[in-house]
């Protein structure tokens, strides 16, 4: 069946999605204070091949170049994140003008061009200066994120009307300070839990203050999520599926809906209850207008005694034997239709908007033409899922591609390529892949 965009509906909304860390770059330029990514990149070993965002796909520096690209690619809606660190260079305190100015410019040309801007307020990017004084671990962390996003609202809102509050705080919280393979390298269950209390509340805090100076504003989250499945119909297996469901999928939208922390499948979450203080249960929930799903592949579960906190793991994709990206993640479309089903059937559940899905292949130039044959199938499939979803009740909105530009991707560095856009990190040359060219036509 050959889908074409005008049967998601005409208010669906079609975009695509970076965040400032990857692509910026500039990251010492013009005032901005250093980020946890900038100083984390310097640790030896922890990026692959020591790579950094530096300058990473420049776009500080050519912004004008990019925008005009994505409007000849007739992309109307961009999601992009604002850097804390750029407009408050030590994270509270003092705004830098130069980063207001950026962000201005950067939101004036997108609407010039017909582009509609969808502002990211967190994309993983803390003010180092605030991860000296704890950073999610410390409890204040929730006043200086809600004076920030005053800041965004106060200088940008007069034109942004669409906010995304934080972005995957599944990732940053585990990644962050679980496993310590992302910034700011922290490890261990308590630094997770106390950053993950600290990220809900300031989740429906940051959705809050927006409502308070913005009326008109429509405002969402985003949330990392797959499709889990058990490894067999073994009872473990099944047990097993259901703890990674709680911290893949349930951890953050639960307690933001009015349901609390899904305690009862992982007995260790029931710590988190140690940070937590009186009013804390009814300042977790805030009725966003939309939320974001950002769905990549599906998981397969098994029970695994030595595992601790879980007695469950990831049977990896390779170990499978099924077809994979660049990043090792099983070529799975149908993991989409899976989460908008499962997120829709919550009770009380705003629309539903897709804010990144992609996927990573080894792309070559070949005579000046990036040919990407398995990355366009995959969003074409994708796009079948999401519109089945839609077919069968469920309120999807938008769809956001992961990702506009090949960029800096985290722990992995340069090597996996996201992006509609190839980027010569060396010439900074653009060339639109044969898979961007498809999305450009879809979209024409």
């Amino acid at each position: 069946m050959h889908l074409t965009k005008e049967a998601f509906g005409d208010d669906f909304a079609w975009g695509v999605s970076t965040a400032a860390y990857q692509i910026e770059g500039a990251h010492q330029h013009d005032g901005k204070g250093l980020s946890i990514w900038d100083v984390f990149v310097q640790k030896r070993n922890k990026i692959f091949q020591n790579h950094k965002g530096d300058i990473a796909c420049d776009f500080y520096n050519r912004y004008i170049e990019d925008l005009h690209l994505m409007h000849r690619m007739h992309i109307k809606n961009y999601r992009f994140s604002i850097s804390w660190s750029r407009i408050l260079p030590n994270g509270t305190g003092e705004v830098n003008q130069k980063g207001i100015d950026f962000y201005n410019r950067l939101i004036d040309l997108s609407l010039e061009l017909g582009i509609v801007p969808w502002v990211t307020l967190y994309h993983w990017d803390l003010p180092q200066a605030l991860e000296l004084r704890g950073g999610w671990i410390n409890r204040e962390v929730k006043d200086w994120f809600g004076d920030y996003v005053g800041i965004c609202v106060k200088h940008f809102g007069d034109r942004v009307k669409n906010w995304m509050v934080l972005n995957e705080p599944t990732v940053f919280t585990a990644a962050g300070y679980f496993f310590g393979v992302h910034a700011p390298g922290k490890r261990g269950l308590d630094s997770f839990l106390a950053a993950a209390h600290h990220a809900s509340l300031a989740q429906a805090y940051g959705g809050r203050i927006i409502k308070s100076l913005q009326q008109d504003s429509w405002v969402g989250t985003t949330f990392s999520c797959s499709h889990v499945e058990p490894f067999s119909n073994r009872d473990k297996d099944i047990v097993a599926a259901k703890k990674a469901d709680v911290l893949l999928n349930r951890l953050f939208i639960e307690p933001l809906l009015g349901l609390g922390y899904p305690t009862m499948e992982i007995k260790s979450l029931k710590r988190i209850e140690r940070y937590m203080q009186q009013h804390d249960e009814a300042d977790l929930r805030f009725d966003m207008d939309f939320i974001g799903l950002q769905n990549y592949t599906r998981e397969v579960i098994r029970y695994a005694m030595f595992v601790p906190y879980l007695q469950a793991k990831i049977v990896s994709a390779k170990d499978r034997k099924v077809p994979m990206t660049a990043m090792n993640w099983e070529i799975y479309p149908e993991s989409i239709y899976h989460v908008l089903k499962k997120f829709s059937a919550y009770q009380n559940i705003p629309p539903l908007i897709i804010t990144e899905n992609g996927a990573a292949f080894p792309d070559q130039v070949l005579d000046g033409e990036v040919d990407d044959p398995k990355r366009l199938g995959y969003l074409q499939d994708a796009l079948q899922q999401v519109h089945k979803a839609q077919q069968e009740g469920v309120l999807v909105k938008g769809y956001f591609v992961w990702t506009f530009l090949d960029n800096f991707e985290w722990a992995e560095g340069y090597f996996p390529r996201f992006g509609l856009v190839h980027v010569d990190f060396q010439s900074q040359k653009r060339t639109i892949k044969s898979s961007g060219r498809w999305y450009a036509n879809f979209l024409a």
